[in-house]
């Protein structure tokens, strides 16, 4: 039975949901934008033909009515003879009347003479106004004219006619039609581009959500691949470089993890058998004795790889607030003094040079660990009679501790890897010396969050020397450190 995570669908949906949100705005404003083309454009066409219609049928109106005005008298068979003789005068329907609006002449055989008009523009003509009305329905053009017919600045009747344009009817809507169907053409590519550029962004966002979900679940060797040149490409390239830090920092933390319980195991396995070794068998007092001081022993070892592991841990966090300034000689002759037994007992001299100080911005007890580290590593892996020479100085701007020793050396091979953790140059004369591989990195970790730097020089069968750097700050006369 197959067992369905109910956090995926809406995922899955979301998906589906912003896929087609996107392409249903897009759509959207695009057909809204394309209906007021073709609204206007429908427009722009009526208008047109309208204000050609109002010209050419007004400018026929008022020439018939100049024509009227010529006349004595409006009699039925004088304004009948002039209209039939305007030959330019070709209309669906012509009427004159009379001041009161009683037809006097129609081109229409239902209107009979002297009968009243009911047209609604002739009353507005009869009052002096050139009155114009044009209607366009389904591919027919509609266009009446009225106009006034003055004689000696009085009106004497008026004149009205009809005309209805099949062909130019025909051609708006045809005009329409064309405008249509380009407006539907465009809004159907529209609607195929929206749908495949927004699937092709939804499938880009699809592909970074997946590439997410597998980092989610540990597996950081995921990379992703994102072509094009825009944002995607960007957020791909940060994303594989977020993937090569987290694999980065996985492998040292599986290695760091896998050395730590190596390490530990070794004098726990020790432990364990010197403690087997009393309970399961009689033994005088002094092998005893002798057996729990070695467990003692690395009892010991197990705390100081436990402190220089805290030791570790508080160098990656530690804050900025317990800094201060202080001259390093102090703290290096503490250190001289504390590792004077070591040295006595290894037979090792130690030289020192501090009267060249100079005050760093540090954590005083950091400063007492990086030189105890880097002396006492000086001390066990020098050789009988060796020396260890310990000097401060400063260039410019910097305060520098040196501490340079005449023991077996580091070989070539292995000088870029000492201040990886748990790593030893020799390993069987570490652990006969008690060196986890932990110390170096540690120095090193301490360096760096004091601003400082450290480098090495080493000779193989001739010495090794450190060198490690911190900004100076000059303490202006009067202050105290």
């Amino acid at each position: 039975m197959a067992i369905i995570s109910e956090n995926n669908i809406p995922k899955k949906r979301r998906y589906g949901r912003i896929h087609f949100r996107y392409a249903l705005v897009y759509i959207t404003i695009t057909f809204g934008v394309l209906v007021f083309l073709n609204l206007y454009c429908s427009q722009a066409c009526k208008k047109v033909f309208y204000q050609n219609k109002e010209t050419a049928i007004l400018e026929k109106a008022l020439h018939a009515a100049d024509e009227l005005e010529e006349l004595d008298s409006m009699t039925i068979s004088a304004v009948t003879s002039t209209i039939e003789g305007i030959t330019t005068l070709k209309m669906d329907q012509i009427i004159v009347t009379d001041p009161k609006g009683y037809i006097i002449y129609s081109s229409d055989p239902s209107l009979l003479a002297d009968e009243k008009t009911t047209i609604s523009h002739i009353p507005k003509a009869i009052q002096g106004y050139d009155v114009f009305h044009w209607t366009y329905h389904s591919g027919t053009m509609r266009s009446e004219a009225a106009v006034p017919v003055i004689s000696n600045g009085v009106t004497t009747g008026c004149i009205y006619v009809l005309e209805i344009d099949n062909d130019q009817g025909q051609l708006i809507m045809s005009l329409q039609r064309t405008i249509l169907t380009i407006t539907v053409t465009l809004e159907l590519i529209i609607i195929a581009f929206s749908l495949i550029f927004s699937s092709a962004i939804s499938k880009r966002i699809r592909k970074i959500m997946g590439s997410i979900r597998v980092l989610q679940e540990g597996d950081y060797s995921q990379k992703l691949v994102i072509g094009g040149s825009d944002e995607f490409t960007i957020l791909a390239e940060e994303f594989n470089d977020l993937t090569d830090r987290l694999q980065t920092s996985e492998n040292k933390r599986t290695q760091f993890v896998s050395d730590a319980s190596h390490e530990l195991k070794t004098p726990l396995a020790s432990i364990k058998l010197l403690s087997d070794s009393i309970l399961q068998n009689d033994m005088d007092l002094d092998t005893i004795r002798e057996f729990v001081g070695d467990i003692g022993d690395e009892a010991e070892r197990l705390n100081r790889m436990s402190e220089k592991l805290l030791s570790l841990t508080k160098g990656n966090s530690a804050e900025e607030d317990d800094h201060e300034i202080i001259l390093m000689a102090p703290t290096i002759q503490r250190v001289v003094d504390m590792l004077s037994v070591l040295a006595q007992q290894s037979d090792v001299t130690i030289e020192t040079d501090l009267s060249n100080d100079a005050p760093i911005l540090i954590l005083e007890d950091d400063l007492y660990q990086i030189a105890f580290n880097l002396a006492e590593n000086g001390i066990k892996y020098n050789v009988p009679g060796g020396r260890l020479n310990i000097s401060l100085s400063r260039n410019e701007d910097c305060g520098i501790l040196t501490v340079a020793d005449t023991g077996t050396g580091i070989p070539e091979d292995a000088l870029s890897h000492i201040f990886e953790r748990f790593y030893r140059v020799d390993k069987g004369r570490s652990r006969a010396t008690g060196g986890s591989g932990l110390g170096l990195s540690i120095v090193r970790s301490m360096v760096e969050r004091n601003q400082g730097t450290i480098h090495v020089e080493s000779t193989f069968g001739v010495g090794t020397t450190f060198t490690v750097e911190f900004p100076a700050f000059d303490i202006e006369e009067g202050d105290g450190i």
